[in-house]
């Protein structure tokens, strides 16, 4: 790896942020304004598109803490966005991972801040089992902190072997 690739500025990740919230909020506007409050389509036997509102946190916890919910967002955004610029180009997989999570928090955090509320419509339930609805941004925020953690414990238990590669790239 020549120096300049090491040095370049990871921020070209923030177009897939771009992109993840781009398609999120696209998504959540398209169910905001064609569907009524609980309003339920059923796509499948065990997967419905069901409009819900979260004031909460995943799962609805810290629920009607939306200034402390977006003050978060905001300083791991931030915290992010720094670690991409620090990154450069060598640490592919986990800016991607931080760029799917940077995608989804500033998705969330924008309805959080325009709505007042998050959109939630991503409705999964096998029998009497039912998952909290979700939306894409969390998806893409689950998403990147599986894959951060999948490379951070790979290259944690390399590096115990001896084997210290430092690109972090799959």
């Amino acid at each position: 790896m020549n120096q300049n690739q090491k040095n370049a500025s990871g921020l070209a990740w923030l177009l897939l942020s771009l992109v993840i919230f781009i398609i999120d909020i696209s998504s959540k506007f398209l169910i905001h304004n064609n569907f009524r409050l609980y309003e339920s389509i059923n796509v499948l036997p065990f997967f419905s598109i069901t409009y819900a509102q979260n004031i909460g946190a995943a799962f609805s916890i810290l629920e009607g803490q939306r200034t402390f919910l977006a003050a978060i967002a905001i300083i791991i955004s931030s915290y992010i966005t720094y670690v991409l610029y620090k990154n450069g180009n060598h640490k592919k997989s986990e800016s991607f991972a931080l760029a799917l999570i940077l995608g989804g928090a500033i998705g969330n955090l924008f309805d959080r801040l325009y709505h007042g509320f998050v959109i939630d419509f991503l409705d999964v339930s096998f029998g009497s089992w039912h998952y909290p609805t979700f939306n894409f941004a969390d998806c893409a925020i689950c998403l990147g902190i599986a894959i951060y953690i999948f490379i951070t414990v790979r290259f944690k238990n390399r590096d115990k072997s001896g084997d210290n590669d430092e690109s972090h790239s799959c």
